[in-house]
């Protein structure tokens, strides 16, 4: 290995150049602090808003301090080797024609959320580097960054998927038209409805709609994070997340007890302030579930995985309520392929309540990538 005295050397790769920068340095800060220091040698790399890789100083603060976000703003730039053979980093020194060597690495953590990050382009870099990381491969990622496709690629495995709009030119002035969803579209989706970017996270950039008079403010607001627009009929029902791990060798992905989260009195929808900043929810963790439902929970978020061609790890979210003959009906609201893991990230908790506590976790996610290590070439 790479590291001091035979350890394993990990870049925990985080922030961004999406609208979940701050979650995901909040996510990389534990991380790094459940990696054993007698086993891994950690080297963080931040990428700022503006997209230079970064060592960040050592004071960089990475968590929500009284309510303020953090943010990669400066450090030692580096840069991504792309020669498979060199496998690491290299120091920009300004002037110089080469890139300073700085170190060789074993593996990344690419702790990130959103665009150029969780959706492929980030896994892209590392395949082509010929280093391995955690999580799923370009097109999983990919996939299930993008909520049209996942819903094709879900609903194509018999997985029940909720009713829906995509909105493709919804750029300029078409944001303003009611007309973009027509008569016929409205009354098959009925209200309310959530208008979200395709491919962005953490509820950013989302609205729910109660009168159609809202839903011109909705599509604007969505297509300033994302030029493709999602509108989703709301689905009533139990918020319910599964956690699903690539299983220890061959075998079926593993499942989590799921957990479910209920908004406290007041709070109308689970957005990014329910989320991060504000004490808006409560966590049953594990869910208060009959056998049953838990089995049938965990089948569909084993199978949404392998649908998706998922690879270590994933959160799948769903709404259980009840069907037209009473009997339960669970719906897939989305897959991610890289969950947060803030303190109060749900993944981590509910593999916890399962009997993999947070640094046997993120330790189980390391050792499985350096032993799948990149995709082969074609």
């Amino acid at each position: 290995m790479s590291g001091v005295g035979g350890k394993v050397r990990v870049a925990v790769v985080f922030g961004g150049r999406s609208e979940e920068h701050a979650i995901s340095c909040v996510s990389a800060s534990s991380v790094m602090a459940a990696l054993d220091p007698e086993r891994y040698e950690v080297v963080p790399v931040g990428i700022a808003r503006d997209g230079r890789w970064v060592l960040p100083a050592a004071d960089q603060r990475l968590t929500i301090t009284d309510g303020v976000l953090p943010e990669v703003t400066g450090g030692t730039a580096v840069s991504l080797v792309g020669d498979p053979e060199a496998r690491g980093l290299a120091v920009l020194e300004p002037g110089a024609a080469v890139g300073r060597a700085l170190t060789e690495v074993d593996v990344v953590f690419p702790v990130l959320h959103g665009t150029f990050g969780e959706d492929g382009t980030v896994q892209g870099l590392l395949e082509m580097t010929g280093l391995p990381y955690v999580g799923s491969g370009v097109f999983a990622s990919a996939a299930s960054m993008d909520k049209e496709f996942t819903k094709k690629l879900l609903a194509a495995a018999g997985l029940p998927q909720g009713e829906h709009v995509v909105l493709r030119d919804s750029h300029g002035a078409v944001c303003a038209e009611p007309s973009v969803l027509d008569e016929a579209g409205r009354d098959r989706l009925g209200l309310p409805v959530f208008v979200k970017p395709a491919r962005a996270g953490s509820s950013i950039g989302i609205s729910k709609v109660t009168d159609w008079a809202q839903f011109p403010a909705a599509v604007a607001a969505a297509a300033a994070v994302d030029p493709k627009v999602i509108v989703e009929a709301a689905v009533p029902g139990r918020e319910i997340e599964c956690g699903v791990l690539a299983a220890r060798g061959s075998g079926l992905p593993e499942a989590s007890l799921p957990a479910e989260i209920r908004l406290r009195p007041g709070v109308d929808w689970y957005d990014f302030a329910a989320k991060y900043l504000d004490d808006a929810a409560e966590f049953d963790i594990p869910a208060e579930l009959s056998p049953e439902q838990v089995a049938a929970v965990q089948d569909a978020a084993r199978r949404a995985y392998l649908a998706l061609d998922c690879r270590g790890l994933a959160r799948v979210d769903f709404f259980l309520g009840t069907g037209p003959d009473g009997s339960d009906r669970l719906v897939i609201n989305e897959v991610n392929t890289m969950p947060g893991f803030t303190p109060i990230s749900m993944f981590a908790r509910m593999w916890a309540s399962t009997g993999v506590d947070f640094a046997a976790l993120v330790d189980r996610l390391v050792t499985g990538a350096l032993t799948g290590g990149p995709r082969p070439a074609r």
